[in-house]
């Protein structure tokens, strides 16, 4: 007996704050799949993806496969003071590599919030093409990041679309594992 084939990628779209908050529970099980989190994960998140919806210039892309089931997503907003990211990474950044470097980077940025694929759509584009269409719409200078440090296709994906490091090994308040923080210059 021979498996069905698996539902392809049929579409790309961007959503709206109130379409993903109309498919959140369904967004937050592909982070928590993703991302390997436990399921209780999806309620700790739910709030501060819907506070970061509220943020300037919020976007999300997704992917959905031929049975509409969302494959892959991908947001972020413009990155400012007094947000919890801005000043850890500003923070790092000043204390590694001087507040010129840190000026440079966090004056004018998007940050790319969270990008998952489904385990077993990863490794065809998905996650590319989410970040190119994320991007393309973004008023600002340079695109910033963080990823888990070590080998991975989030590695080796913002890498190939040319991503420079901004601050490695860094630790996040809350967050033992070490981080890596990445950006680039816009447009991609």
């Amino acid at each position: 007996m021979t498996a069905a084939p698996s539902p392809r990628v049929d579409r790309f779209a961007e959503l709206s704050s109130e379409e993903l908050r109309v498919r959140l529970r369904e967004a937050l099980a592909l982070y928590v799949t993703a991302m390997r989190y436990p399921k209780g994960t999806v309620e700790q998140r739910a709030p501060m993806w819907l506070a970061h919806m509220l943020r300037a210039g919020w976007r999300c892309v997704a992917a959905f496969d031929s049975d509409d089931r969302m494959t892959g997503i991908a947001y972020g907003y413009r990155g400012s003071p007094g947000q919890w990211w801005h000043e850890q990474v500003r923070r790092g950044v000043t204390e590694n590599r001087g507040p010129a470097v840190a000026e440079a980077w966090m004056s004018d940025y998007f940050e790319l919030t969270e990008l998952h694929v489904l385990p077993d759509r990863q490794g065809q584009g998905i996650g590319e093409e989410l970040v190119r269409r994320l991007v393309s719409g973004a008023d600002t200078s340079n695109v910033l990041l963080s990823t888990p440090e070590g080998p991975s296709r989030a590695w080796r994906l913002y890498r190939r679309l040319g991503f420079d490091d901004v601050l490695r090994d860094y630790q996040f308040t809350g967050d033992p594992r070490p981080f890596g923080v990445l950006g680039r210059p816009l447009p991609l």
